[in-house]
């Protein structure tokens, strides 16, 4: 039974369905499709389901033009379009039917058309879609939904480029937001009516927010620029921004000095310049200053010399004459003048003609031969003169040479105690009483000086050597307030001064005190060797890792060093022994020059030759006092020349940069895509003074003491974790404990020293051998941030081995700055605690971790957060908000041209965040953003 039926959908258009009835088996297997009556029902059922060769597309409804709609369908007896549920017309249908070649079977295409008036009566928040249906004697197939939308442009623009002008090689910004559309506008720059492409000019850059940079802006950059916004609609254009591209004038080099202008006497002489390099172009300022500068000259007149007066004649000689002579010094010649002219002698004939006779007699006198026993004694007396000429000389070698012994051997007098070192008593002897500046042995100390300066090496006795040996070693394995030759280190007393010398670096010392002074403070190398990045021994300051595709991250214990790699940094398949070191002092050149100081470890990662495809974070701890902000921050590198080169300067990051440097209170980090050694140095900005943050760290020996003798030392480091390590290692090897917790220092850039005193010792039962008031350690040594450990001995002498209670204060502080006081209050005949601020056990955790353990942050999640961030946002709403969030928004540029801005941020997240417990900052941040789908995976996925 045939039957047809009509229906009216909401918009009241009639729709015509034609429904089957013919049994119920088959009605079931129609399914939903049961009421829908094809032309004709196929008898067989040994066709296969329909297949869809052609499916409808997506369209847009451009103006009042209509949408085609189109589909092909084999073996099918039927196609029908469905839109948005409901039937289309069976007289809406165009409908081709044709036979393939091939197969036979029947090939069904189907046309609809769909209006704007059609799109526009939709309603509901779903867009106008449409499907295909298709039908053969096994059953039904549908076809992919197409979506059609009324397609539009805006005509304004949300932010249209601005005009300006710009310096020569500056960065220039040009932002662009192009009006909303469907489909989303795709956006062009021009300049001077041309299209840009950044790949033919590298010197321009399109971001994915649509702005144009010019990394470095030239003189033909000079142009009218116009943002131009289309689709399938329309092009829109935004006003031309006008870049002008001026060049500021500058002086060339001055010109020589002329000539006086007068040739006698007092005159001018001037030198010039000119405004031409370069030369002031599109309204660049001109230059300031005067284009000529005129000194004042005198040249001195020639004076021409003058004969002074005849002397007397000579008394009358064997050649029968006498003479005289005279000089040209009335006046002498000066500034060029003219020499005398004449003879400065004259002779003549003082006999009157009786010269010739006597002449005649001497000639034949001389002419005699010498008796026979004169030449006998002229020739012994030659010998013996010789004889009695060497032996002189000999004495005087001996005694130059035993004195030369005497002086470079001597041992050191009362006012050595100055400066002691390495917890041992010292033997004290007599002064040499041959030397003027040493205290008499029996005579007291003069106390009318006023200050006491020690220059050079200072070596001390240590206990057990025998005397005549002269054996001596170093006082300290690190010298004691010595980063320099020749370094000079003041003692002050209020009422004393004297002066001891000891022989400098350079000095010609005994060979055997020189050898034991290498072995004692350990060879330096030379500085001018090719860098080298072999692996040290000490495995404290140092680790490695083989790493692959998935990342990890290093780390050395207790130094606060670290490097993040990301998973995706190393190529799939490949892997690298990768390496993290913190270089010694003394095997690496400072990275400080000037006014500059260190900041931070010098410290090494590699390979440096591998290629990273994305950014490593390497975390480095610093001692800039960051609050008020009175730093330059500069990060530097070492080339394999082992010279240091500028990578970046904080605040003046530009696209050519190859790095990002995130500041924080304590440490830093850097994203860098080129391994190497790197290291932080600072200086100060104008006006006010930076401050480094130090801490002294105040050390006893930690066995009883069973001598008269009791050192301390006090330590002047960075406040950072690897400087407080090194100390404690050293002093571990020296048998030294910590007294107690270092104390922080803020140290002035203000060219003052750092003083340290002792007081309130307790006199009767103890003494100070420091002869001066207080020592000082200079500001430079300081400053220089050199990493090597600068310290003070206290040396004092107790008046019995029964004394074994030691109460004292020990000042330090910076001359006009702040300073520390520490109370002490010991008992050195006890065996004194370990005490180390570092977690116990050595370390903080472990040296390298591979893989996802790596990282705080899940792979999936870390995927969704970047898959919803990356994208950019007319609202603001992506990574650029996410950067913000974070604190990590200081040059967003550099994030804008990595290929996932979000993937870079939440590595540098990982590396800020290596301690924390749990991904609450993030989270957070997220939270604020309004990305409460990303929230929710992080609270069913991770571990928020």
């Amino acid at each position: 039974m045939l039957t047809l039926r009509t229906r009216r959908d909401e918009g009241s258009r009639p729709l015509f369905i034609l429904l089957l009835v013919y049994g119920s088996s088959l009605a079931e297997a129609a399914g939903d499709y049961s009421e829908v009556l094809p032309d004709s029902f196929p008898s067989a059922a040994a066709e296969p389901l329909p297949e869809f060769q052609l499916e409808p597309e997506d369209g847009f409804i451009v103006k009042n033009r209509p949408v085609q709609l189109r589909c092909r369908a084999s073996p099918a007896t039927q196609i029908y379009f469905k839109c948005n549920g409901e039937w289309v017309n069976q007289n809406d249908h165009v409908t081709r039917e044709s036979l393939d070649q091939i197969t036979g079977l029947v090939v069904r295409e189907v046309d609809i058309s769909v209006s704007r008036t059609q799109v526009e009566e939709l309603f509901g928040l779903e867009d106008f879609w449409c499907q295909c249906v298709a039908w053969s004697s096994a059953g039904t197939t549908k076809s992919r939904r197409a979506y059609v939308r009324i397609a539009f442009l805006r005509k304004n623009f949300e932010q249209e480029p601005l005009g300006r002008e710009v310096r020569l090689e500056q960065e220039v910004l040009l932002q662009c937001r192009p009006p909303e559309g469907i489909p989303p506008p795709e956006v062009d720059w021009l300049k001077n009516e041309d299209t840009i492409d950044p790949t033919l000019d590298s010197n321009f850059l399109i971001t994915v927010d649509h702005d144009l940079i010019i990394k470095q802006a030239r003189l033909s950059d000079t142009a009218n620029y116009t943002c131009v916004a289309h689709n399938v609609v329309a092009k829109r254009r935004s006003s031309t921004a006008t870049i002008i591209v001026y060049v500021s004038g500058g002086w060339s080099s001055w010109t020589e000095w002329s000539e006086c202008n007068v040739r006698c006497g007092r005159g001018w002489q001037r030198r010039t310049r000119s405004c031409t390099n370069p030369a002031p172009l599109n309204g660049g300022a001109v230059c300031e200053g005067p284009p000529f500068q005129r000194v004042t000259c005198t040249t001195l007149c020639p004076v021409d010399g003058g004969w002074t007066e005849w002397a007397k004649w000579s008394v009358c000689g064997t050649e029968c004459t006498h003479w005289r002579s005279r000089e040209c010094q009335a006046p002498a010649p000066r500034n060029g003048g003219r020499h005398c002219i004449g003879s400065v002698m004259e002779s003549k004939n003082c006999t009157e003609g009786l010269c010739a006779r006597n002449k005649k007699v001497s000639i034949e006198h001389a002419s005699h031969p010498l008796e026979p026993g004169m030449g006998v004694a002229v020739y012994a007396g030659l010998v013996g003169a010789l004889l009695l000429c060497g032996m002189l000389l000999l004495c005087v070698g001996v005694l130059a040479y035993r004195r030369s012994c005497r002086h470079l051997r001597g041992d050191i007098t009362d006012s050595s105690s100055a400066l002691t070192a390495a917890f041992h008593p010292v033997n004290y002897k007599p002064p040499r009483q041959d030397n003027p500046h040493l205290l008499h042995p029996s005579a007291p100390p003069d106390l009318t000086a006023t200050a006491s300066s020690l220059r050079g090496p200072l070596f001390s006795l240590q206990q057990g050597v025998v005397d005549h040996s002269h054996h001596k070693i170093p006082m300290t394995t690190s010298p004691l307030l010595d980063p320099l030759p020749s370094l000079k280190i003041k003692v002050y007393n209020s009422s004393t001064l004297s002066s001891l010398e000891l022989p400098a670096e350079g000095a010609s010392v005994d060979g055997e005190i020189l050898s034991l002074k290498m072995v004692g403070s350990g060879s330096r190398p030379d500085s001018r060797e090719p860098h080298s990045h072999t692996l040290p021994r000490e495995p404290s300051n140092s680790t490695s890792a083989t790493l692959g595709c998935l990342g990890g991250r290093l780390t050395i214990p207790n130094t606060g060093v670290s490097l993040l790699v990301p998973q995706g940094v190393i190529p799939q398949g490949k892997f690298y022994e990768m390496y993290l070191i913190i270089n010694k002092w003394e095997k690496t050149t400072l990275p400080s020059e000037g006014s500059q100081t260190v900041l931070s470890p010098v410290v090494s990662c590699g390979p440096t030759g591998m290629l990273l495809s994305r950014p490593v974070v390497l975390t480095l701890p610093h001692c800039a006092q960051l609050d008020p902000p009175d730093w330059t921050l500069t990060l530097k590198t070492q080339t394999h020349q082992g010279e240091w080169e500028e990578v970046l300067t904080v605040g003046e990051e530009s696209l050519s940069s190859p790095c990002y440097l995130q500041v924080e209170e304590r440490s830093c980090h850097v994203l860098m895509e080129q391994l190497g050694t790197y290291s932080l140095v600072g200086q100060s900005t104008a006006p006010q003074p930076a401050c480094k943050r130090l801490q002294l760290a105040l050390f006893a020996p930690q066995s009883p003491c069973l001598s008269l003798d009791y050192s301390l030392r006090i330590y002047c480091i960075q406040d950072t974790p690897h400087a407080l390590k090194e100390v404690l290692d050293l002093e571990r090897s020296l048998g030294g404990v910590l007294l107690e917790d270092p104390k922080p220092l803020l140290f002035k850039d203000s060219y003052h020293n750092l003083r340290l005193s002792i007081h309130d010792i307790p006199h009767s039962h103890w003494r100070s051998k420091l002869l001066a008031k207080y020592q000082e350690i200079p500001f430079y040594h300081i400053w220089s941030g050199s990493q090597r450990p600068l310290h003070c001995t206290f040396s004092l002498e107790r008046g019995s081995l029964a004394v074994s209670q030691l109460t004292c204060k020990i000042c330090v502080r910076q001359v006009e700055g702040e300073g520390q006081i520490f109370q002490l209050n010991t008992d050195i005949q006890e065996t004194l605690p370990p005490h180390s601020p570092l977690p116990s056990g050595g370390t903080c955790g472990p040296s390298s971790q591979v893989g996802p353990y790596a990282f705080r942050l899940p792979a999936s999640i870390r995927q969704k957060i970047c898959a919803s961030l990356d994208a950019p946002s007319s609202r603001g709403c992506d990574w650029r908000l996410l950067a913000h969030s974070l604190g990590f928004d200081r040059y967003l540029n550099y994030f804008a041209t990595k290929p996932s801005p979000t993937g870079v941020l939440l590595d540098l997240w990982e590396a800020c965040h290596q301690g924390d417990a749990d991904l609450v900052s993030l989270a957070t941040a997220l939270e604020e953003m309004g990305k409460s789908e990303v929230l929710v995976v992080m609270t069913t996925d991770g571990d928020c």
